[in-house]
């Protein structure tokens, strides 16, 4: 076995979790990650013993601590969430509505930190999860600011539809995006839920590339984005600037 295809195993087996299945039996793991079920309890064992899984009393396995340790690390995780936390805080105070804080992995937008009050309109949001970039408010801000063969790329494939609303037509998408570039913000409206609104802004880093998105989830109904846009701006240019980003003067 090559150094390559150990790898690639190890991370089969780590790639068995996510939040639907996030317990998993060793059966469950060897079906999931593709493995003889010799070779998933060799690999599971080596994981827990050095901590990525953890197993408990019932056999069944779990995502170890140790994981979370090692993604802290990443500069677009934890220290992220830690720069924004204040300005997330600042936003949902002024709103009282879902705020949340986004990067972008590939085609996908990922959730970081994600704050939320008893009243708030429900979203199919939770930290860590992952949806395609046209249909969240955050994922079209990031897409905006992406690299132009990206968006073309992106452009011209599959664009999944979630409502009747969701935007899947690709001429429909460069309109939209150019319209994030001219105004500042995102508007996604009744692309998840028909009942939700997201009003989303670029966060930038020290180099004044967009790195990530802050956004505002609101119900549809009575929802007033001219009242929400500079609150969701400023939000993201009090992060850009916790990051090191200064604007250009002219």
């Amino acid at each position: 076995m090559s150094e390559r295809s150990a790898a690639e195993r190890l991370l089969a087996v780590l790639a068995a979790f996510d939040h639907d299945h996030p317990a998993l039996s060793l059966t469950d793991i060897s079906r999931r990650a593709g493995l003889s079920l010799t070779t998933a309890h060799r690999l599971t064992g080596a994981l827990t013993a050095w901590g990525a899984l953890e197993r408990d009393a019932s056999g069944v396995y779990h995502v170890g601590l140790r994981l979370w340790e090692v993604a802290a690390l990443a500069p677009r995780g934890l220290a992220l969430r830690q720069l924004a936390l204040p300005y997330l805080e600042d936003l949902y105070e002024a709103t009282h509505e879902n705020v949340q804080l986004a990067v972008r992995d590939g085609t996908e937008v990922v959730y970081i930190e994600w704050l939320s009050g008893r009243s708030a309109v429900g979203v199919h949001i939770r930290v860590g999860a992952r949806w395609p970039l046209h249909a969240t408010g955050v994922g079209l801000a990031l897409l905006a600011h992406a690299d132009p063969d990206l968006q073309e790329e992106y452009c011209a494939g599959p664009l999944s539809g979630f409502t009747p609303y969701t935007i899947t037509d690709p001429v429909r998408l460069r309109r939209t995006l150019a319209e994030v570039r001219r105004s500042g913000v995102a508007v996604s409206e009744r692309q998840v839920t028909e009942d939700a609104l997201s009003v989303a802004a670029g966060v930038r880093g020290p180099g004044g590339d967009v790195v990530a998105a802050v956004s505002v989830v609101v119900p549809r109904a009575g929802a007033q984005v001219p009242a929400l846009a500079p609150a969701v701006r400023l939000a993201a240019r009090g992060i850009s600037r916790a990051l090191g980003w200064r604007p250009v003067r002219p």
